[in-house]
């Protein structure tokens, strides 16, 4: 990748806001899916098998998906050269609100489905309302995502970042 001048950069970004396609939101969403996924999973894991209370084990699985979805951004910019305290800037601006939109319908999932979060790490209850809750919060996390990236927020803010 060419290193952009800030003033590239920010005339890059402009040229994006507006062309928001579907594809595009459901790339954004599944990158930062991938990294909710990653914490959500292992937190809802360790928790259930630590035995914490149902509001512990979710407040684990949301810090670690919030920093498993932050550190994938993070890895990415930096190898696009930035230095970390940008990179931290950057992913914060890209993934902040699809995070909480994914944590905030995964976990009211998990917390509907009745004994989800109580059905123990061997059964089938716990892995499918989890797989189905990760599932219902990609969909609804789409169109949150391509209004964002229409306006030049979310997502948009790294894409400059990925060429």
């Amino acid at each position: 990748m060419t290193e952009m001048r800030a003033g590239e950069h920010h005339e890059h970004h402009h040229q994006h806001q507006g062309k928001a396609s579907w594809s595009t939101a459901a790339s954004a969403t599944l990158h930062c899916l991938t990294g909710c996924a990653i914490g959500e999973v292992l937190g809802m894991v360790i928790g259930t098998w630590l035995g914490l209370s149902n509001i512990a084990t979710i407040a684990l699985a949301v810090t670690l998906a919030f920093i498993f979805g932050y550190a994938l951004t993070i890895r990415g910019v930096l190898k696009a050269g930035l230095k970390m305290k940008q990179a931290l800037k950057v992913a914060l601006a890209a993934d902040t609100v699809s995070i909480v939109v994914m944590e905030v319908v995964d976990n009211a999932i998990m917390v509907g489905v009745p004994g989800a979060m109580d059905a123990g790490l061997g059964s089938w209850l716990f892995w499918g309302a989890l797989a189905f809750a990760l599932a219902v919060a990609f969909v609804l996390t789409v169109p949150v995502n391509k209004w964002m990236i229409g306006r030049g927020r979310g997502h948009a803010v790294v894409h400059a970042y990925h060429h």
